[in-house]
């Protein structure tokens, strides 16, 4: 089984983001004992309560103090049993990871007792480029930190960065790359970036103030991804997500495969096989509801096609692709069958592979990932 627990605050926010957060830290504690009191009241919602991973995201986890990781991990192990060999995820920005000029390895020390793995928000290793996105951290602290967390005892790590980004060239980028190859973390994500309403790019772009990178500007840089990861022998295990052999993130893995997951927190949603639950996305709610013993969700029971196209939009992504035969258990007649035409077509366009019974994207069809899975959707009868 698997746990997410969302962290709903940042020091300040990224241009881009559109996820759930506040930058006023006021409600942190009482936020905190809400948490620990969700674990509790949602303890019976996973089939079984062994975990596999814990995944601490938000937000920003690294702002959590040594008491508040105490709390939580304590309220955790309180209820569930975790395995010896757990994947223990914590999000963390760069500037939370050095600490004070006397001794900058603290914060990582204490990150140390309670997790295994770090995810660092680097996002560029370039100034200008942080400035822009209005990251907290500087390109000298996103090369240090990660340089002093496996200085730490941080073997296993993995580092966030975002193509896309408008430039006249791709040099930035490639500069990019080359610090993070050279930092041999074994695990990199790397993100397209998307302009979403009401976030201050969104604004801009309304304005006229910024001009998004056009598609095939976009799909050059992925291009130059995929291949300097291969060159560096990592492998592209999700659109998204690569890693050296063996290195897989164990956590988000379990949501491509669609396992049962618990997730903690204002706007954490849940997975439990025939349905899916949201919390509510606003601090002073979540925290009222909980304090009631009220958990502030809605839950929506999936219908055949519901399940089926899920498995579709996430499992097409990765390197496991999508199994016919669980398919066609999903959906309840044989998918190969009822999607022919489609298929034929996906693989006749150079998209789509099958091999084994499984749906694997080709090379080209990784740059159309959401087309090819919304190809083959099925509807409810």
């Amino acid at each position: 089984m698997h746990l997410y627990v969302h962290i709903p605050f940042c020091k300040q926010a990224c241009h881009y983001c559109d996820f759930h957060f506040s930058t006023s830290l006021k409600q942190k504690t009482a936020l905190v004992d809400a948490l620990c009191r969700e674990i509790e009241l949602q303890r019976d919602y996973l089939p079984n309560r062994h975990l596999e991973t814990i995944y601490l995201g938000g937000g920003t986890p690294s702002l959590l103090t040594e008491a508040e990781l105490a709390q939580l991990f304590e309220t955790i192990h309180r209820f569930y049993t975790v395995s010896p060999d757990a994947e223990i995820t914590l999000e963390a920005n760069p500037d939370d990871l050095i600490g004070s000029s006397a001794d900058p390895t603290t914060p990582l020390r204490v990150f140390r007792n309670y997790v295994n793995r770090l995810s660092i928000g680097i996002q560029s290793f370039h100034e200008e480029n942080l400035r822009m996105m209005n990251r907290a951290h500087s390109a000298s602290e996103a090369e240090s930190c990660v340089r002093l967390a496996q200085e730490n005892g941080f073997d296993n790590l993995t580092i966030d960065l975002i193509y896309g980004i408008p430039a006249e060239n791709h040099r930035t980028w490639q500069a990019d790359l080359a610090k993070a190859m050279a930092l041999n973390v074994p695990h990199v994500s790397a993100y397209c970036l998307t302009i979403e309403p009401g976030t201050v790019f969104g604004n801009w772009l309304k304005k006229g103030r910024l001009q998004a990178a056009d598609d095939e500007f976009a799909a050059e840089q992925f291009t130059m991804l995929v291949q300097t990861l291969a060159e560096n022998g990592y492998e592209q295990y999700e659109i998204s997500n690569f890693a050296k052999p063996g290195r897989e993130a164990r956590h988000n893995s379990s949501y491509w495969k669609r396992r049962p997951y618990l997730g903690i927190g204002p706007s954490a949603h849940s997975f439990n096989g025939p349905s899916r639950q949201f919390n509510v996305a606003n601090n002073s709610q979540y925290i009222r509801a909980i304090e009631k013993g009220e958990v502030p969700g809605t839950i929506e029971e999936l219908s055949r096609a519901d399940q089926v196209n899920d498995y579709l939009l996430t499992g097409i992504r990765t390197k496991w692709g999508c199994d016919l035969r669980e398919l066609t258990k999903l959906v309840g007649a044989d998918f190969q069958v009822l999607r022919r035409t489609e298929l034929q077509k996906l693989q006749e366009q150079g998209w789509l592979s099958l091999e084994n019974y499984v749906l694997t994207l080709t090379p080209t069809g990784k740059l159309f990932a959401d087309r090819v899975a919304a190809e083959l959707f099925v509807d409810d009868e």
